[in-house]
């Protein structure tokens, strides 16, 4: 073989050799958790170009695909802007701006958020609260020295021995705001709840963004629940309700209320639907640090970090001189 064969010999093997490496497509690490956080990041194909000794025809130019991302809310808790003092709203997928009308006013979708002080003062609230009308029957934060645990439980139902032997040692009544689909099929755990004499709220059937159903779908998911509540307890629930995620709008908040409940937000919350990096130590910081009168704290049963601190958070709210109420004493705004 000459010298000048053996050279593009090499060319042919070095040119194909890049042309595989080429066609390589980079997601993102970590397996199928960390790809659904994140949009996959594509690599266009392409082929370098070929010398005259190859006589390979150039791979024709590709436009990169990309996949949307879409923000999925948690199966039992509410997103990160329900339970942290975020003005933004949960994103979503969203569609080309000019081949949508734009929605009517009191459908403009909210997420409750409120905004921290020092410990001891109230906190603000969203600037929408200052259109609420006297028929939109809502409650986030109490006066004096009262504090309104309220716990809700849309998902895993953990810790429930610890949790309801906290709350009976330290005297405490709570309010749970229950979905219908996890009484459905845990009715013993509703039973205890009932009988140690806490309250239970509507929580919705089955923790759907409100502002994703129809009228009809906002007035079955409600309705359905009251009736499962009546066939385990014999009784009517309470009529105090809240919004799955926290999400609402104000045409729904005035459905809700025509239905006869009054909507029950909150001016303490954590994202304790994630692990806790100090575990029991921050959900009893998250609620000490913020302390006020009035408070209308928010945790979540399916937080094994919430009912490891349950019993510490009660004997030094108390402890700072604070009773426990239920949300039937909150009043709506007039």
């Amino acid at each position: 073989m000459t010298k000048l064969t053996h050279k593009a010999a090499l060319l042919i093997v070095l040119s194909v050799t890049l042309v595989g490496c080429a066609d390589i497509s980079l997601s993102a690490p970590g397996g199928k958790e960390a790809a659904s956080k994140a949009s996959p990041v594509i690599s266009p194909k392409f082929s370098p170009t070929p010398s005259p000794a190859q006589m390979v025809k150039p791979s024709p130019t590709t436009t990169p695909m990309t996949t949307p991302q879409t923000t999925t809310l948690p199966s039992a808790t509410p997103s990160p802007s329900s339970a942290t003092p975020s003005p933004s709203a949960t994103p979503k997928a969203t569609t080309d701006p000019a081949k949508t009308k734009p929605l009517p006013a009191d459908r403009t979708p909210y997420s409750w958020y409120y905004m921290k002080k020092k410990t001891g003062q109230v906190p603000d609230f969203p600037h929408e609260t200052k259109s609420f009308t006297s028929d939109q029957k809502a409650v986030w934060v109490g006066t004096g020295k009262k504090v309104y645990l309220t716990i809700d439980a849309g998902g895993p139902l953990i810790e429930v021995d610890l949790m309801l032997k906290s709350l009976k040692e330290n005297n405490v009544k709570a309010n749970f705001f229950i979905t219908g689909n996890n009484i459905k099929k845990n009715p013993e755990y509703l039973k205890r709840i009932v009988a140690d004499g806490h309250f239970v709220a509507n929580h919705t059937m089955t923790h759907t963004d409100f502002n994703d159903l129809t009228d009809d779908q906002i007035r079955k998911e409600i309705k359905d629940f009251e009736v499962v509540y009546k066939q385990i307890t014999g009784k009517e629930v309470g009529n105090y309700f809240r919004f799955p995620y926290g999400h609402y709008n104000s045409h729904n908040l005035s459905l809700v209320s025509e239905m006869g409940y009054t909507s029950v937000f909150w001016s303490t919350a954590m994202r304790d639907w994630e692990p806790r990096a100090n575990g029991a130590e921050d959900p009893y910081n998250d609620i000490m640090n913020n302390l006020h009168e009035g408070n209308v704290i928010l945790m979540h049963q399916g937080s094994v970090e919430n009912m490891q601190a349950l019993d510490r958070i009660c004997k030094e709210i108390k402890k700072k001189g604070y009773e426990f109420g239920l949300v039937t004493e909150l009043q709506p705004k007039k």
